[in-house]
């Protein structure tokens, strides 16, 4: 981006920079995870600027993030001009909120209550225009994907194949959201965000036996990768496709995982979250522009998968080691 644009960012950076104070860190985690009970644990989280929760319970969770969610894209909402850099964040909330309507049509169940916040469309008003079969509110690319997705869970009661429909309708946007950012840092984000989703698809596909067809409706391009290469790979020799990519430790755990009953994936996952933190963290260094505002905003959201793990690991009765074991790295 042009210095002048930089600049523009001068304020928000400032202020992007103090509010990481308030993230759950190390320290703040592992407190969480040693406090007496559920409540105090918990109760940790107000000094990072979440409600107080009350009962802990898998309803209150989801509520309390789902607020502080939303609060969060409002509020950067009036503070950053550019509304793609935002957007890429929060469409992956309307698709969620999709996959939710199109299972619960073919169910003919009322799955609202599943909606989450922060995505660009208002759950409730959402859940409503779908009803009506008028999306004229949404993007053409959301859009097209739902009416495709409705439609072929409709014929084939496959949900699965539903789904793989409306992750590629989510990357495609993702894409364009990223072009309109105006920021190789952004787009170099999708693009790496793309190959972690093709990678674990691999990896995941090699396990059950399934091959080049089954992967050519699930991966999808944009990556640093190309999809068609991936789609014609064996498993061990994924780690030779992205030895270059900072994904290279990743794809080795998951060239090594690849074969079926070859243990479990737990490290080849989290080496994938890791290499994303470690490309978006970088940005932290940056005085002013839009890697501390990216940056940011995915960090939010590997604290709020944090939340859950510790809170719903500690709701079943797990040990510290373990639910330790489930969490990823800090942004930092």
């Amino acid at each position: 981006m042009s210095h002048e644009k930089d600049l523009d960012y001068l304020t928000i950076s400032a202020r992007i920079h103090a509010m990481e104070n308030r993230l759950l860190n190390q320290e703040r985690m592992e407190r969480m995870i040693e406090a007496k009970d559920l409540g105090d644990a918990a109760k940790v989280l107000t000094e990072c600027g979440y409600d107080d929760m009350g009962q802990v319970t898998a309803q209150a969770i989801e509520e309390t993030l789902s607020k502080a969610q939303t609060d969060l894209f409002h509020d950067l909402g009036s503070a950053v001009g550019n509304r793609a850099l935002l957007d890429v964040f929060r469409c992956k909330y309307d698709y969620h909120n999709a996959k939710v309507l199109v299972k619960a049509e073919a169910l003919h169940q009322n799955q609202e209550a599943l909606l989450v916040g922060g995505g660009r469309y208002d759950p409730a008003r959402l859940a409503e225009d779908y009803g009506r079969e008028d999306l004229r509110g949404c993007s053409d690319v959301f859009r097209r994907g739902v009416t495709r997705a409705r439609e072929t869970l409709g014929a084939t009661g496959d949900p699965q194949m539903a789904d793989f429909i409306l992750d590629r309708a989510y990357f495609e946007e993702l894409t364009q959201l990223a072009k309109q950012a105006d920021s190789k840092f952004v787009q170099g984000f999708v693009a790496l965000s793309i190959d972690v989703a093709n990678l674990r698809s691999c990896v995941r596909a090699s396990r059950l036996g399934k091959g080049m067809e089954f992967l050519q409706q699930v991966l999808v391009p944009g990556g640093n990768v190309p999809a068609r290469t991936l789609a014609t790979a064996r498993g061990d020799e994924l780690g030779s496709l992205f030895r270059t990519s900072s994904l290279a430790q990743a794809a080795a755990t998951g060239s090594a995982l690849s074969a079926p009953g070859s243990g479990a994936l737990t490290d080849f996952e989290r080496e994938c979250d890791d290499a994303v933190m470690d490309y978006l963290g970088a940005g932290r260094r940056v005085a002013f522009g839009e890697q501390p505002i990216v940056g940011y905003l995915y960090a939010r959201e590997a604290e709020m998968t944090a939340i859950r793990t510790i809170l719903s690991g500690r709701m079943a009765g797990l040990d510290g080691d373990t639910i330790r074991q489930r969490l990823r790295r800090t942004y930092g």
